[in-house]
Parts: C-alpha cells; sequence; structure tokens
C-alpha cells in the first residue's frame, strides 16, 4: 500500500486556459493573446498549492483524450505526484478570458464529463489502496456519480482514522457532512444551504456553524467571506481574521489556494490560529496573480507575516 501524507482527489479536473483581449465585441473576430495553460480543478490546486509551500501531496484525478494527456504532462512539469484513472471521456477544458480595455475577467466552465461505472469503481479501488493522513475531496462531481459518493468515500477514509477535508458545493456538500468530517470550507451562501436557510448574517455564521458541529457534520469548519477574511468555528473556539488589502487581479482559485494553505499547515502540526491564517494569506496572494497561476510563495509568506499577529 502507497503511503502519502496528503492525498487529494479530483473527478473533474479542468484543462484551463487563459488569455488576454482588447474589447469585447458582440458578432466579431476578437484576437486573444497567446495562451497560458494550466493543470486545474479543485483537488489539484490543492496540491499545486501544498507544493508552492514545500508540502508534498498525491493528487489523484481522472484523464481522458487528448486534453487529459496535456493535464498529465502540465502536473509533471509542476512537479506534481499524481495517479490518473483513464476516462473514455476527454478531459474537460476551461477558459479565463481578461479584457485589457476594462481589466473585466471573464469565466468559461464547461460541464463536467461523465464517468462510466467501472471508471467510478477504479477511482474507490485507487483511494482505497492508498494509506494516507489528510484526504482532500474539492471540486463537484461528474455526470455518472452519485450525490452520495463524497460520502461514500468519506466513510471508507474514516475507517483508517485519515482526516476529511472538504471543499465542494450542494447535495454532494450535505451529504458527505452524512459522514462525519474533519474540517469543510464552505462561504456564506453554502453555509446557508448546508443549514437550510436562504441567507446568512455575518453575526449568524458562528451559530449556523455550531449548528453542523453539534450534528457531528464537522469538527472545523472554516467559512469563506471574501474580501473580508475567513472564520474558523470548532467547538470550542472561534477565529476571525480579517483578509490583507492586496491589488486583486483574479479570483480562479484562490478558495482551493485557502485549503492548500490550511491542509499544508495541518500537516506541519501548526496550531489553529496558524492554519486559517496560512489559509488566507495564501487565498489572499492568489487574487493578486493573472489568470490561473494561484500564488507566489513569497507573496503569502509576507501576507502571513503580516497576519500572524492580528
Amino acid at each position: 500500500m502507497k503511503t502519502f501524507d496528503i492525498v487529494t482527489l479530483t473527478v473533474s479536473p479542468a484543462l484551463d486556459k487563459s488569455a488576454h483581449f482588447s474589447g469585447l465585441i458582440p458578432e466579431q473576430k476578437m484576437r486573444c493573446q497567446v495562451p497560458m495553460f494550466d493543470a486545474g480543478g479543485g483537488g489539484i490546486n490543492v496540491s499545486k498549492a501544498i507544493s508552492k509551500l514545500g508540502g508534498t501531496s498525491l493528487a489523484v484525478i481522472t484523464s481522458g483524450g487528448a486534453t487529459g494527456e496535456m493535464l498529465k504532462g502540465l502536473l509533471k512539469r509542476d512537479s506534481i505526484p499524481f495517479e490518473a484513472i483513464e476516462t473514455e471521456t476527454w478531459t474537460r477544458e476551461n477558459f479565463v478570458a481578461v479584457d485589457d480595455h476594462t481589466n473585466s475577467q471573464y469565466r468559461f466552465v464547461f460541464p463536467a464529463p461523465a464517468v462510466t461505472i467501472s471508471e467510478k469503481e477504479k477511482i474507490s479501488s485507487t483511494i482505497e489502496g492508498l494509506d494516507f493522513n489528510f484526504l482532500v475531496l474539492s471540486g463537484g462531481l461528474s455526470e455518472g456519480l452519485p450525490i452520495d459518493y463524497y460520502k461514500q468515500i468519506a466513510e471508507k477514509a474514516k475507517k483508517n482514522n485519515s482526516k476529511l477535508i472538504v471543499d465542494t458545493t450542494g447535495e454532494a456538500f450535505k451529504k458527505v457532512l452524512e459522514a462525519g468530517v474533519y474540517l469543510i470550507k464552505p462561504n456564506v451562501g453554502e453555509l446557508a444551504k448546508l443549514i437550510g436557510v436562504e441567507r446568512l448574517e455575518m453575526e449568524e455564521v458562528k451559530d449556523a456553524a455550531k449548528q453542523i458541529i453539534a450534528k457531528g457534520g464537522a469538527e472545523i469548519i472554516v467559512v469563506s467571506l471574501g474580501p473580508q477574511g475567513a472564520v474558523l468555528v470548532t467547538k470550542d473556539n472561534y477565529e476571525f481574521v480579517h483578509a490583507p488589502n492586496v491589488a486583486k487581479k483574479s479570483t480562479v482559485g484562490a478558495g482551493d489556494s485557502m485549503v492548500g494553505g490550511m491542509v499544508w499547515a495541518l500537516s506541519q502540526n501548526k496550531s489553529l490560529k496558524e492554519v486559517i491564517r496560512w489559509g488566507v494569506a495564501c487565498g489572499s496572494a492568489a487574487t493578486m496573480n493573472e489568470g490561473t497561476q494561484l500564488f507566489k510563495l513569497e507573496d503569502a509568506q509576507r501576507l502571513f507575516e503580516w497576519l500572524k499577529d492580528k
């Protein structure tokens, strides 16, 4: 059995393409600059963030067709260890376009390709064949996977006393909480849906998180507040960290960078006070870069130093 401290699972990765153009004009050709390509998807981005911080994780991914081959090549380029489950359908592409005239960013996200029954079973058996301390389930589910698929994975992983970190959306998020996980990272809107209400005000976030913790859904809940920062809630603790004021260029990958920073900090046995600050530092640093590049290590380190005494 292969042993890793951290494993990330991305059942619906994407070949991310980003480019600049000048002026959005309907029914005309808009000439783009030379595109940049990155391997994308929740778990992949988390693994990339961990690597930037000097850590190592195994990225378990699906991969199909020519786009899947390119995705694997990009992971090799970035020295990200991975294990790929080959799929009949091609890996999807996503596209980010930045209008230089307005500095507006347009994000085109395409549907996750279908996964067959045999491919689903291969994903599960791959996870079962690994030994790890932390498992990150990040991103949405592909067509063909049941809504409780993350719950199934979580239940199997928990038998080995692994710590589950989850960052997903919708019904899949609700279902995985039935298994009871270690840490989740919803935004305020997602947190509201998890407790069955339309919306939450800032002063209601703590109590909403406590509801989930009291029911055994998660031990730690980190709620992303966007440019305001984040809060960390446990049974006995509450910590608010205000996001540093930075020049924002893109929000692509900010949430995944936040998760990566926190998982890396947990793997280094850092305190929860440091864990949330590393998360906010990495997430904020990611917004300072264009396209799908995540963050620069020096930016994350500088922001953490500023945050650590706040």
